[in-house]
């Protein structure tokens, strides 16, 4: 009985992330197994879309790596996601924003969203 409770416990551990939303620039501590050994890999980019509902939630970070457009869906509920760090809210009027693979350069740049004093205040209590 006692092993069946503390594997059930294990498995419903919810992580609690950040807040963020698509525009948002994050960086994503992902754990990868290579052989036998693992590391943290970090993926800094922008959330591009923020898709599905409860356990089947995923997001897309888009980077830019030597000019090249990269893409990443990850599953909200992975157990390789280490830690979500939200390095710069953006300000977008799109949930979705697929027009930034167009984009080159200046153009791709997204404007700064500034928090409110009482998110700030959440924000900075949270931590």
């Amino acid at each position: 009985m006692d092993l069946i409770k503390i594997a059930e416990e294990a498995f419903a551990q919810e992580k609690n992330y950040p807040r963020f939303q698509p525009g948002d620039t994050i960086t994503v501590a992902y754990r990868i197994k290579e052989g036998n050994k693992e590391r943290i890999q970090l993926y800094r980019g922008v959330v591009i879309k923020i898709s599905g509902e409860g356990s089947k939630k995923r997001f897309t970070v888009r980077k830019m790596s030597d000019n090249i457009g990269v893409e990443r869906i990850f599953p909200m509920e992975s157990p390789f996601i280490d830690s979500i760090v939200v390095n710069k809210y953006g300000k977008v009027r799109r949930a979705k924003i697929y027009y930034l693979r167009k984009l080159t350069g200046k153009k791709a740049r997204i404007k700064e969203r500034r928090l409110k004093a009482s998110e700030q205040a959440a924000l900075n209590a949270a931590k």
